[in-house]
């Protein structure tokens, strides 16, 4: 490929991927700011800035260790072409907008994944896949929502033991405060976890277009380092900013209703899974983290408080995320090989 195409298509595939992280946050905002809004702790405005800013402040934070996991950990780096990167990216976009359209609160990390294999196997084969590296992030689709939901549950009870002689005035009065909080905490986690995907997509589409070496891939990224970082979290700090109400409505009162106080506990329990797998590399779905959490408060007051239809169609769109990006970013790849025969 000429050397001006070559650019012109990285350019492109970057631009395509911070796309998908606008859309990430956009579609995500619901995770850290639809129990705050729901309790009305913050207005829905007030509320989308509190996430953009601590979404973006986690690019000081949180290190970029799931980067790295996605970047390299996945699929055979031999494979990866600039055309399997955006054949990938448009697959996860395409899923991505689908379920924002029915108000489903799938993992967008799960989308990328599944889009960025998906391209990879309609060139390669199944032998690009990496399997060590899918290990631990098909084992936590179920270890992430079991935490949040422990964790929600646990402490729920603890916190209701422990206030059991505070008037509910009181604990209402404390809590609109402390849900700040762990509302901060929420957005810093989906930050650290949801930006850093796109950067480990961006950083394979340079090292594709020869922009990096495999050395480069493997350590720091070169000169592209800071520029691959604070574009990644500029753009789903915008996203979340904009917000997704469809998913804010489902996750803030569709699936229970909250008061400050489950609301901190459900928040405070996926803050403290999602920074965890963060600091790990291990590319968890902040979706799937605080919905489990979110189920586990609201099953403390009695099992019918929790309206279980929702949570089944949640599951089932969970389930079907992977496969069914990567079935979109095959397609995708398919039609660019009948336009591009290098493809």
């Amino acid at each position: 490929m000429h050397l001006n195409s070559t650019l012109i298509l990285t350019a492109v595939t970057v631009l395509v991927a911070l796309s998908f992280d606008f859309i990430n946050g956009f579609h995500d905002a619901a995770n850290s700011i639809a129990t705050v809004v729901s309790t009305r702790v913050l207005s829905p405005k007030l509320a989308v800035v509190w996430a953009a800013f601590f979404n973006f402040a986690a690019a000081f934070v949180l290190g970029i260790a799931v980067a790295k996991t996605i970047g390299k950990g996945l699929i055979d780096l031999h494979h990866v072409t600039q055309f399997v990167v955006l054949a990938g990216l448009l697959g996860a976009i395409i899923w991505d907008l689908m379920t924002w359209y029915w108000g489903l609160p799938t993992s967008s990390s799960h989308a990328l994944i599944g889009g960025y294999a998906g391209a990879a196997i309609a060139r390669g084969g199944f032998s690009v896949i990496i399997p060590a590296g899918w290990n631990k992030t098909l084992i936590f689709i179920i270890v992430s929502p079991l935490l949040g939901f422990l964790l929600g549950l646990g402490l729920m009870v603890a916190t209701s033991w422990i206030l059991r002689r505070a008037t509910p005035r009181q604990v209402d009065r404390w809590f609109r405060w402390l849900q700040l909080v762990s509302s901060a905490g929420v957005s810093l986690a989906h930050g650290g976890n949801d930006a850093q995907k796109t950067m480990g997509i961006v950083a394979g589409a340079l090292f594709a277009g020869g922009y990096i070496t495999q050395t480069e891939m493997n350590t720091d990224w070169g000169p592209f380092h800071y520029p691959i970082i604070f574009g990644a979290y500029i753009a789903i700090a915008l996203g979340t900013y904009f917000g997704g109400w469809r998913i804010i409505r489902t996750m803030g009162t569709k699936i229970t209703k909250l008061k400050p106080v489950g609301g901190f506990c459900a928040e405070t329990a996926a803050a403290i899974t999602l920074m965890g797998t963060a600091l790990t590399g291990i590319p968890v779905s902040t979706t799937h983290t605080i919905t489990g959490a979110i189920v586990g408060v609201g099953s403390t007051q009695r099992v019918s408080a929790v309206r279980w239809g929702v949570a089944r169609r949640i599951v089932w769109a969970w389930v079907l995320t992977i496969p069914a990006a990567a079935l979109m970013a095959a397609i995708v790849f398919w039609l660019i090989r009948l336009v591009h025969r290098g493809a």
